[in-house]
């Protein structure tokens, strides 16, 4: 067993706190990997603190994790020592069921293994995740990463990369495309990046009048200030396509109005309540409203590859791991351009 270090929480009340446990030995389609960045998700929060309910303690957060091999199975054919690796949201599946076949793991219909607060396929071991100084994943759910790029920027592309790029694919996202981004944060500032490199025509829609700017130089062509009823009434049935990255309860109504015929609202935000939606909005228009999770493990790696080709990494401010609840009550305020991640070398002074 590999004796691991990290951070973890031991109860929704609790802080993070350092946490040492044991990974497992090397196998034979295994890869060890040294984490030298994680990303923190908002993901991650709502999980420790068990706002999603079903949380498993005690809790290592973490799935946007890049790092350095140290060590490979026997059969192991992706990476090599020395490479630099990723591992995202998940680190296993049943692989044999239809979703599984078709590279959509996220979808597993017998057991996804998520990276923390879940189990391996045995349904008992807890996975634990990122903030930690090494973790141990099959190479089927390990990704490559590119040496070119700075790897603290990449880390959140494991997560915030994925989740923006999936939806934009899936609904043929190209040049000329009209675009609105709903919500201007960690999710959001990887959709804005993503849909202008993609030739689209992007409009950020934010309560904050102040991210005019960051929206405009991110990519976006135009901003509209969400609150402000004659903006939105202005661009009503404009997009062709409205990824909504927002977590907060607010009105879906108010950005179906906005879609043309045939057009699609994605969220990949989780509100804490159910939504009303009127359904004359939708079927007037034959519009669609529907969600994306994540993406399978190809689609991770196209990501990936698609983001060295166009230069595109996440904005990060880098912080050492002794500062991760304060990190965690900053992201809670919206305080972060745009996504934290931590520097796993400071585990090595943690007390």
């Amino acid at each position: 067993m590999i004796q691991t270090s990290a951070y973890a929480a031991t109860n929704p009340k609790a802080s993070l706190a350092p946490f040492s446990f044991e990974r497992r030995d090397v196998g034979e389609n295994d890869v060890h990997i040294e984490i030298l960045f994680c990303g923190i998700c908002h993901s991650d929060i709502h999980q420790v603190r068990d706002e999603w309910g079903g949380s498993i303690y005690p809790m290592v957060p973490g799935h946007e994790i890049v790092g350095r091999v140290v060590k490979v199975g026997a059969n192991v054919t992706k990476v090599k020592e020395g490479d630099f690796a990723g591992v995202g949201c998940m680190v296993d599946s049943c692989r044999h069921c239809v979703n599984c076949k078709n590279d959509e793991e996220q979808f597993c219909e017998v057991h996804c293994s998520l990276t923390y607060n879940s189990t391996e396929q045995d349904q008992s071991t807890p996975t634990y995740g990122g903030y930690s100084d090494s973790i141990v994943a099959d190479e089927a759910f390990v990704l490559k990463i590119d040496e070119s790029q700075p790897l603290e920027k990449v880390a959140p592309l494991l997560c915030a990369g994925i989740t923006t790029y999936s939806p934009l694919r899936r609904f043929n996202v190209k040049e000329g495309s009209k675009v609105g981004i709903v919500g201007l944060g960690g999710l959001g500032h990887m959709g804005v990046k993503l849909a202008a490199s993609m030739g689209a025509d992007v409009t950020v829609f934010s309560t904050s009048p102040n991210k005019e700017k960051d929206a405009r130089e991110l990519g976006a062509q135009h901003f509209v200030v969400s609150k402000n009823e004659e903006e939105m009434k202005a661009v009503a049935g404009q997009f062709d396509f409205i990824l909504d990255t927002v977590a907060a309860d607010h009105d879906l109504n108010a950005y179906i109005k906005l879609l043309k015929l045939d057009g699609a609202l994605v969220l990949v935000g989780i509100p804490g309540k159910p939504a009303e939606v009127l359904a004359p909005l939708l079927v007037m228009q034959r519009r669609t409203l529907t969600g994306s999770a994540i993406g399978g493990i190809a689609e991770t790696q196209e990501m990936l590859d698609y983001c060295a080709a166009h230069n595109i990494t996440s904005d990060v401010e880098v912080i050492q791991i002794q500062d991760v609840n304060e990190a965690y009550e900053r992201t809670i305020k919206g305080d972060v351009h745009y996504r934290f991640v931590i520097d796993m070398a400071s585990l090595k002074t943690a007390a």
